[in-house]
């Protein structure tokens, strides 16, 4: 996962990003959660989504690979926020949910199975994860950033030998009013055995 695009675009990314209104994406996921249960913001930017859910009563912890979104995210919340990878984050504290908004995109699509495993295993059974794609089939690089699109399909596949499992999916158009155009793929998972109903 390259960091460099963010490190060097920090304040950019952050102030395109830091008042996005996403307010139907957490109406449908805080309301699965326990009150004042635990969130990781995994991939958290900005910080915007922690501070909200702070703001909520909830417990979070959150983590980004760019040193610069971690600095400003960290000032943003006055969270300790981690510099970590979806791959390598580690809490002893497991979750209720994790939230991981246009975040896993940037890994790899033969990455993502590792990410999604490691991601579960920070999350309670019976816990829920929220994550997004640009909706699509493939990878592309635009712009010094890398992306992995994703469909049903292929978000299916990435969590196939996981023990989460699809609840819902949805496409919305992009929040930011010059991007409405671009579609993308929201979908809640849950952790749990597969015989289980």
């Amino acid at each position: 996962m390259k960091t460099s695009f963010y490190n060097v675009n920090a304040e950019s990314f952050y102030n395109d990003t830091v008042a996005v209104d996403l307010s139907p994406l957490y109406d449908l996921f805080l309301p699965l959660l326990a009150p004042s249960g635990h969130i990781i913001d995994a991939g958290c930017g900005s910080g915007r989504d922690s501070l909200y859910f702070l703001q909520q009563g909830f417990a979070v912890s959150a983590f980004d690979a760019s040193e610069r979104l971690v600095e400003k995210a960290s000032a943003l919340t006055g969270l300790d926020v981690e510099l970590n990878t979806f791959e390598h984050f580690r809490t002893e504290k497991l979750a209720d949910g994790i939230w991981a908004c246009a975040s896993l995109l940037h890994v790899a699509s033969n990455a993502l199975p590792a990410a999604f495993t490691n991601l579960s295993k920070n999350l309670k059974d019976g816990g829920y994860l929220y994550c997004s794609f640009k909706y699509g089939n493939d990878d592309v690089e635009r712009g010094g950033r890398y992306f992995t699109n994703a469909d049903e399909s292929r978000l299916t596949m990435f969590i196939k030998h996981t023990r989460l499992h699809m609840v819902k999916t949805w496409i919305t158009a992009d929040a930011r009013p010059d991007r409405q155009d671009e579609k993308w793929l929201n979908a809640i998972l849950v952790k749990g055995n597969r015989n289980e109903p």
